[in-house]
């Protein structure tokens, strides 16, 4: 089983967009995946169509077990709800003296076996819930919008994340370029300094395209709104790489 956090602190790179489309790419494969959303916008469950009432949330504090945390949303695809009420999760979990950090894996550890993926939705900013997340992610996939400052982000958190691996097994193993314009120059440049520094860990850009930022609103993943579309094509493309490295 592999556990892959999409992370990174800044907003806006596309988060959200790529758990919920590389878990379905992934899921179309043939391969079980849950996604978590762990973000209080809860927006990866709306992005495949799900309103769950009870979640990451309830399971943490210990509400609910873990199994009614979880709603199929495809097949082969699962997803753990997020949601406003994990405010209040990051607020216990900040209160607590020892194990802070490890809230999450050990809530998390009757899963170990059951899927092929589980891949969790982190939300922007560095906060209690978002160590929770790296503490129990094997992997880091990277979403960087190619912009100056989120180059710099990407920088700063790959500080963090260092300190992370002080205690935990994890590595940033993919920086994924979104929101690639091919009609704008500085973002192709940008694009040629990620492959300079990144090399091996750089994966194909995800194209700027409309069609992914309409699809959420429909409860789609791109391969359901638009099969045909840019996005869908570098989404399949993703899936392929990450399911190659498995």
């Amino acid at each position: 089983m592999r556990s892959l956090a999409i992370a990174l602190s800044k907003g806006g790179t596309g988060k959200t967009t790529t758990a919920a489309n590389l878990a379905a790419g992934l899921a179309r494969s043939g391969s079980r995946v849950l996604l978590i959303d762990t973000d209080t916008q809860g927006q990866a469950g709306l992005a495949l169509g799900l309103e769950p009432e009870r979640g990451l949330a309830e399971l943490l504090a210990g509400e609910i077990a873990l199994p009614e945390a979880i709603q199929q949303a495809r097949e082969g695809l699962w997803i753990m709800a997020g949601g406003q009420a994990l405010g209040g999760s990051k607020r216990a979990i900040a209160r607590l003296d020892i194990g802070a950090e490890r809230v999450l894996a050990e809530a998390l550890e009757p899963l170990a076996g059951q899927y092929d993926y589980i891949l969790l939705d982190s939300a922007p900013g560095w906060d209690t819930l978002t160590v929770n997340v790296l503490f129990y992610a094997q992997e880091v996939l990277a979403p960087v919008s190619l912009e100056p400052l989120t180059i710099r982000g990407l920088l700063e958190f790959e500080q963090r994340l260092s300190a992370i691996q002080k205690y935990h097994a994890i590595r940033l193993a993919y920086v994924l370029p979104t929101f690639h314009d091919l009609r704008v120059r500085k973002s192709s440049e940008l694009l040629l300094q990620l492959q300079q520094h990144y090399g091996a860990l750089l994966c194909e850009p995800v194209r700027y395209n409309v069609k992914l930022s309409e699809a959420p609103a429909f409860g789609k993943s791109i391969f359901e709104y638009a099969p045909h579309s840019a996005g869908a094509e570098d989404f399949q493309r993703l899936t392929e790489r990450i399911a190659r490295d498995g």
